[in-house]
């Protein structure tokens, strides 16, 4: 079992970063000037109805929207209509939320302004097909993408050219009107163009550019699909003149967080970086090397330290039916990869609450873990090889369980290595 001391102080740093996040926080030195005319809000991710709570809290004055969020992630608000949807496959009230965001920003003017409150998750969340495709269709493109292991700006460059509200259409729909696009980034590089697949921010990745990329890695996207991709507004667009964009949260100013905590904490800490992508067994494999070397060493890093890291992996899917998610999965091949190594014990957690399929933010491991699960009756290589993450942690007894957290920042790794 995980020390509970050592469980403790990597839970601490999850919660800084967590902190660092946090909605108000973030929107406080961000809050528009009152405009002319009516202030509409519009937003869509995991952390959307806590995003828009904070906004009417430090907001003086009357504004009016809506805001889509997963199931079980909303908050009481207002004035600001907060709806839930399915994530990460879409669903009808996917669909009904993406007509009543269009809805909220029809027949604005030039003094009017739209402020759209995005994070990570609304790309599930705002289904939108456009021409005769369906939204089981739509359904079937994001279930060949999550399958696939592709990088996230892989999957939400083709996400815009097969949607008629990803890729700056929104805002487009609220010209002439003003749009303020803030943002939680939950993507490597802080790209804000690729939360939530940019509803409200266009980018310059063309439908020549989407087509490479499916041909390059042979993504299976449905025949009707692929028929209907269709080229999204470029940001030189006219429609999208006067328009604003802040990143007002993101995982390089929580791990910053976590930093200081650890440091608070007597513990030296440091940022191996905050947008890895990869393969997750991979990656966590590779997280596992260096904490070997840091261990029998004393490089590149002198023990005691805790290593912080941030990014968004992937996970080839080769079993329908596994459990878990990227975070477990990058720590089951951590576990593997240290079984039998004393001194070293890790978190990795999604900063939203929920990695993957079940209820679980993530998981914690050490040098026993591994053992831990064969006594348990489950094989941690078998397991990778299921997509059961979830399931050799939880027997293992080392499942990380936080709830929703009200923001989404994507995946926190940290690794504890004593001397």
């Amino acid at each position: 079992m995980i020390d509970p001391a050592k469980r403790a102080f990597l839970t601490g740093l999850f919660e800084a970063a967590v902190e660092a996040a946090d909605a108000k926080a973030a929107l406080r030195p961000n809050m528009p000037e009152r405009p002319k005319g009516r202030l509409v809000v519009v937003g869509a991710g995991k952390g959307a109805a806590q995003l828009a709570a904070a906004f009417e809290e430090l907001w003086d004055g009357v504004c009016e929207g809506v805001v889509v969020t997963r199931y079980g992630y909303g908050c009481e608000t207002k004035s600001i209509r907060v709806m839930e949807a399915a994530h990460p496959v879409p669903d009808a009230a996917g669909l009904a939320a993406m007509a009543a965001l269009f809805e909220a920003v029809r027949g604005l003017g030039p003094d009017d302004l739209v402020v759209a409150l995005m994070c990570g998750g609304g790309s599930a969340l705002l289904p939108c097909p456009p021409d005769s495709l369906t939204l089981g269709d739509e359904q079937g493109l994001n279930e060949v993408l999550l399958a696939s292991g592709a990088p996230i700006g892989v999957m939400n460059a083709i996400r815009k050219h097969a949607s008629g509200i990803k890729g700056g259409r929104l805002a487009a729909a609220a010209h002439p009107a003003r749009v303020l696009s803030l943002v939680v980034s939950d993507v490597p590089g802080d790209d804000p163009a690729q939360v939530a697949s940019g509803p409200t921010v266009p980018d310059a990745v063309s439908l020549s550019d989407a087509r490479a990329m499916i041909a390059a890695r042979g993504i299976a996207v449905p025949e009707a699909v692929l028929a209907k991709l269709a080229d999204a507004p470029h940001p030189d667009d006219a429609v999208f003149a006067g328009h604003e964009v802040r990143v007002i949260a993101s995982a390089r100013l929580s791990l910053e967080a976590a930093a200081a905590n650890a440091e608070a904490a007597g513990v030296p800490a440091v940022i191996l970086s905050d947008a890895i992508e990869g393969e997750a067994e991979v990656i966590g494999q590779m997280h596992a090397a260096i904490a070997r070397e840091v261990k029998a060493q004393g490089r590149p890093f002198k023990a005691p330290v805790v290593i912080l890291s941030g990014g968004e992996t992937t996970v080839t899917l080769r079993h329908k039916d596994g459990r878990g998610g990227r975070n477990t999965a990058f720590l089951l091949g951590f576990a593997q990869a240290i079984d039998g190594v004393g001194g070293i014990t890790a978190l990795a957690a999604d900063t939203d609450g929920i990695d993957g399929s079940e209820d679980n933010a993530g998981a914690f491991a050490d040098g026993g873990t591994a053992a831990v699960m064969r006594a348990a009756g489950v094989d941690p290589a078998d397991a990778q090889r299921r997509n059961d993450a979830w399931g050799a942690f939880d027997a293992a007894g080392s499942l990380f369980v936080t709830g929703p957290t009200g923001t989404n920042v994507n995946d926190f790794r940290a690794v504890l290595i004593e001397e």
